[in-house]
C-alpha cells in the first residue's frame, strides 16, 4: 500500500518498492514504518505486528520471482497451511453515509492502489445528508432534511475545510458572517416568547437587565458561588449532564431552562440521560482536577495544551490552509453550499465512482461479519443475488453501533455486546416555504425550546425552529420566507407509532402559528421522518466504548474498525475527522478498532494522579 506523498518519504519508498528487497527488509527494523508514524496525526498502538508481518510476507512473496525468494520466506509461507493464493490487500467500508463516503475517499488518497469496496444497504448514498430542490413555478428553493451547516473553527472543522478544498468545492461555499444577525441572534422560546441569548454587542446594561427580568435566566446568580459547591463524590465515574449541572449550580433552573434547549438543537436528547463525561468533558474534567468549574477556568491558560481536543491534528490541518480557509475560519460563524449540504456527499460519490479501484455496492445488505483465521482477514456475508461472501484484509464499519452488534454474532450472541446498548432518537424534520417575505418576527438563526416550557406552549413536542431565510442566505432563486421545524427527539422515545408526514406538517404549522403568529398557509411543505438518526451518548458511553474496543480486538484482531456518529461525535465535522483518522491507520497497515482514544488516560485523570 502506498503512503501519502512527502519529500521525506519519497527516497525511502523508491528503495522499498523494489520487489527483490521486500523479503529482506521485512526482517529488519521497519524504518519506513517509523517515518510513517511520525508523519501521521497520532501514533497508534502497533498491534499484532508478527501476524501482519506474516501477511505481508505472503503478499510480497507472490510478487517475487521464485529464484529470488529467500529460504526464510519459504519457511514463513510453509507455516500457513492455506492453499489459497494471497490476494492484494482490500478494505471494505460498511455504510454509504458521510462517514463511509469520507472513509473510502481518504483510503483512495492515502493508499491509491488499495482496493476499496463500499457497501450500502439502500439505493442511495449520503445517509442523513439529504438536500431536496423544490420547484415553485418561477424558481427553486432548497430544503435540507438533515444537517444544513458546518462550523469551521474546531479541529474537526479544519479537517472538513481541507476536504472541501481538495474536492474542488471552495467556490460553492456560502458563509454566514460572524457579525450577521444569524450569527449574533440566537433565541430560546420561554415561557411564551422569544428571548435572545446575551451577546457582547448588546451592551452591558441591556444584558444585565435581561438577566434580571427574563424568567429563562432564573438562577443564574448561583453561578457566582459555583466554586463553593462540594466536589463530586469519590468513585463517581459518570453522570448525566443535567445531574452534573444541577449539582454544580445548586438547582435545576439553569440546566432545565437553558442547557436543555441547547442540547435539543444538537442531540435532540434528554440532558438527564446524556453523559456529562462524554459530551462536556472539559467541565467534567475541571471539577475532577480542580474541584470546581470556576477554579478550572482560572487555571485553563496553564493547561491549554493538556486540555486541547487534538492539538497535533489541529496544527497539521491548519498548516495546509490556503488564504480561503483562513478567511472562513476568521470571518465565518457557519457555512454551507449554494446547492445545499448534499453537495458534499455528491462530490465524494463522484470521486469514488471515477476511481477504478473503488467498487460501490448499493442495495447490498450485509448480514454477517466473521474473522477468517486462515487469511487473517474478514469475511463479509451479504444477500445480494443470494447469500454470498467476500474476504477483505480490513473492514471499517460506519454503521450505527447497534446495527454492527447484530452483524457480529456467534451462536446467536453478539461478539460486541457493548455496542448493542447504543441508543438513538427519531426526529421529524418539516421544511416550509412561504411566498410572503419578512415573516420572521426577529432576525436571527432561529430558536430552541427547553424541556421546562409549559405543555400548552408546546403540545407538538417541537425541539426548535430554524429561520432558514436568515441562516442560509443565497440558496433559493425566489424571494420568500423559509423555516425548518424539528419535532420529536427524546420526547418521542415512548411512542409506539410516530406521526405521519401529513400530521407532522400540520404540527409544524401549528408551532409557527402559536410561537411566531404566522397565520398564512405555506406554498410548499415537506415533512421527513428520520428514524434513529441521532445517537445518544448516554451515561456510561465512554466505558461502553472502552469495553467495545477490547471486544473488537478479541473477536477481530484489529481487522475491524469503526467510525461514525455512534462513537466520537454526532456532527458532520466529527464524522469526517473520524473517517480520516481511521482511514489513515488502516492505510498504514495498523491493526486498530477506531476506539483507541477511550482506552487513554484523560488529562484530568493524569493531574489527579500526580496530586495523589
Amino acid at each position: 500500500m502506498r503512503l501519502p506523498e512527502s519529500p521525506l518519504l519519497t527516497p525511502l519508498r523508491r528503495c522499498y518498492n523494489v520487489p527483490q528487497c521486500q523479503i529482506v527488509r521485512l526482517r529488519r527494523r521497519n524504518i519506513l514504518g517509523a517515518c510513517t508514524r511520525a508523519y501521521s496525526y497520532q501514533a497508534r498502538p502497533q498491534l499484532h505486528i508478527r501476524e501482519r508481518s506474516k501477511s505481508l510476507l505472503r503478499y510480497y512473496s507472490s510478487h517475487v520471482p521464485s529464484d529470488t525468494q529467500t529460504r526464510k520466506s519459504a519457511e514463513v509461507i510453509s507455516e500457513d497451511n492455506s492453499s489459497e493464493e494471497w490476494k492484494e490487500p482490500s478494505v471494505a467500508v460498511l455504510g454509504g453515509g458521510i462517514t463511509g463516503l469520507a472513509t473510502a475517499y481518504y483510503l483512495t488518497q492515502m493508499a491509491p492502489h488499495l482496493k476499496v469496496t463500499l457497501y450500502e444497504s439502500s439505493e442511495r448514498l449520503g445517509g442523513w445528508l439529504r438536500t431536496k430542490y423544490i420547484d415553485v413555478g418561477d424558481g427553486e428553493v432548497v430544503f435540507e432534511q438533515g444537517p444544513r451547516t458546518l462550523r469551521p473553527n474546531t479541529p474537526a472543522g479544519f479537517v472538513a475545510l481541507n476536504l472541501i478544498r481538495d474536492l474542488g468545492l471552495s467556490d460553492q461555499v456560502i458563509k454566514t458572517n460572524k457579525m450577521s444577525a444569524a450569527a449574533l441572534n440566537r433565541f430560546i422560546y420561554y415561557p411564551d416568547r422569544l428571548v435572545c441569548m446575551p451577546e457582547p454587542s448588546q451592551g452591558v446594561y441591556a444584558i444585565a437587565w435581561k438577566m434580571l427580568t427574563e424568567p429563562v435566566f432564573k438562577g443564574m446568580y448561583r453561578l457566582l458561588f459555583e466554586y463553593k459547591r462540594p466536589r463530586r463524590p469519590t468513585g463517581l465515574d459518570d453522570e448525566s449532564v443535567g445531574s452534573f449541572l444541577a449539582r454544580r449550580t445548586g438547582g435545576t433552573d439553569i440546566p432545565d431552562n437553558l442547557v436543555s434547549a441547547v442540547f435539543h438543537g444538537i442531540y435532540a436528547g434528554d440532558i438527564y440521560k446524556l453523559s456529562a463525561k462524554s459530551i462536556i468533558p472539559t467541565q467534567w474534567g475541571m471539577e475532577g482536577a480542580f474541584g470546581s468549574i470556576s477554579a478550572g477556568m482560572s487555571q485553563m491558560a496553564k493547561f491549554k495544551n493538556a486540555t486541547a481536543e487534538d492539538p497535533d491534528l489541529e496544527e497539521k490541518e491548519k498548516s495546509a490552509f490556503t488564504d480561503n480557509e483562513r478567511a472562513i475560519v476568521n470571518e465565518t460563524s457557519v457555512y454551507t453550499f449554494r446547492r445545499g449540504i448534499g453537495t458534499l456527499s455528491e462530490a465524494l460519490d463522484s470521486s469514488l465512482r471515477n476511481n477504478p479501484n473503488v467498487k460501490i455496492k448499493l442495495g447490498e445488505d450485509v448480514r454477517k461479519i466473521e474473522y477468517d483465521g486462515r487469511s487473517e482477514g474478514i469475511m463479509i456475508y451479504t444477500t445480494q443475488a443470494g447469500e454470498s461472501s467476500t474476504n477483505h484484509s480490513y473492514v471499517i464499519s460506519t454503521l450505527s453501533g447497534r446495527t454492527l452488534s447484530t452483524l457480529t454474532t456467534s451462536s446467536d450472541d453478539s461478539l460486541i455486546p457493548s455496542l448493542a446498548k447504543t441508543e438513538a432518537v427519531t426526529v421529524m424534520v418539516v421544511n416550509l416555504y412561504y411566498r410572503e417575505e419578512d415573516l420572521i418576527p426577529e432576525r436571527g438563526f432561529g430558536y430552541l425550546i427547553p424541556r421546562s416550557i409549559p405543555f400548552e406552549q408546546n403540545p407538538e413536542f417541537a425541539l426548535g425552529v430554524i429561520f432558514d431565510s436568515d441562516a442560509t442566505v443565497g440558496q433559493d432563486t425566489v424571494p420568500g420566507t423559509k423555516f425548518t421545524v424539528m419535532l420529536g427527539g427524546h420526547w418521542w422515545n415512548d411512542f409506539e407509532t410516530y406521526p405521519s408526514e401529513e400530521e407532522g406538517a400540520a404540527m409544524a404549522k401549528a408551532v409557527l402559528k402559536r410561537h411566531l403568529k404566522i397565520n398564512q398557509e405555506p406554498e410548499m411543505v415537506h415533512a421527513s421522518l428520520q428514524k434513529d438518526c441521532i445517537p445518544q451518548y448516554t451515561v456510561g458511553h465512554e466505558q461502553r466504548l472502552k469495553q467495545a474496543h477490547y471486544e473488537l480486538l478479541s473477536a477481530y484482531k484489529g481487522k475491524l474498525a469503526v467510525a461514525g456518529n455512534s462513537y466520537t461525535g454526532v456532527g458532520v465535522n466529527d464524522c469526517i475527522k473520524a473517517a480520516k483518522v481511521v482511514a489513515g491507520d488502516v492505510a498504514r497497515g495498523n491493526d486498530v478498532t477506531g476506539l483507541e482514544k477511550f482506552t487513554e488516560q484523560k488529562w484530568w485523570e493524569k493531574m489527579i494522579k500526580r496530586e495523589q
